[in-house]
């Protein structure tokens, strides 16, 4: 899952970098306004923390911009700003979550799970495709019950497959959405994460479940 930090203090930028990187997401920074409007502009992230005082434009304007464009990234806003006033202006905004400065790494870590696993579509903590479960809560992921016991690159492909089944991804999509801009890999390595989640599906008896069209990309039917 692929996350954006806008945040313009070097030490809680480099700590929720750190953490976040450490639960799994796929994490980029921009420290101000415009840098993040631009890392929005050109990126489809799924969440996005999201700072409300930054330099050169304000967090509450990027949140602002994102949604009248159609962005449907989920926003958790951080602000120094305690006033139910500011509360109510930044969901009206369009966040998602609001965490007032100082808050407790955990608090946060809890909250942005619980965004995580809210899919677009619905409120379900689970997504489904036949006899496969993902567990948006605990990242796992289970053929008929059984434990599928994949890395956190095979876990992102697959929710992401599951989430956009029936639409063909191609390589480069799917890069985008696993890697952060900073990744010194190339979108070959698709094909590596595709191969290893693959193997571990054919132990169930679902080798197929996963398939290639030539010359545009991967869908699951």
């Amino acid at each position: 899952m692929r996350l954006l930090i806008v945040e313009d203090s070097p030490t809680l930028a480099d700590a929720l970098m750190g953490s976040l990187t450490r639960e799994g997401y796929s994490c980029d920074h921009a420290a101000d306004g415009v840098s993040a409007a631009a890392f929005l502009c050109s990126n489809n992230y799924d969440l996005v923390v999201l700072d409300w005082m930054l330099p050169r434009r304000e967090g509450i304007d990027v949140l602002r911009e994102l949604r009248r464009k159609g962005g449907r990234a989920r926003v958790l806003m951080l602000s120094a700003r305690d006033q139910v006033g500011d509360r109510v202006a930044a969901l009206d905004a369009g966040a998602d979550d609001y965490i007032v400065k100082p808050f407790a790494l955990n608090e946060l870590l809890a909250r942005l799970r619980a965004l995580a696993r809210r899919p677009q579509e619905s409120g379900d903590a689970e997504l489904r495709h036949g006899d496969l479960s993902i567990d948006l809560h605990a990242r796992r992921a289970r053929w008929d019950g059984h434990d599928l016991l994949l890395t956190p690159k095979e876990y992102g492909l697959l929710e992401l497959l599951i989430r956009e089944r029936g639409r063909v991804l191609s390589r480069q999509q799917i890069y985008e959405r696993l890697y952060d801009s900073a990744s010194e890999s190339s979108d070959k390595v698709v094909e590596v994460i595709i191969s290893t989640l693959r193997a571990k599906l054919a132990a169930h008896g679902q080798a197929d479940l996963i398939e290639t069209r030539r010359g545009f990309g991967y869908v699951l039917d």
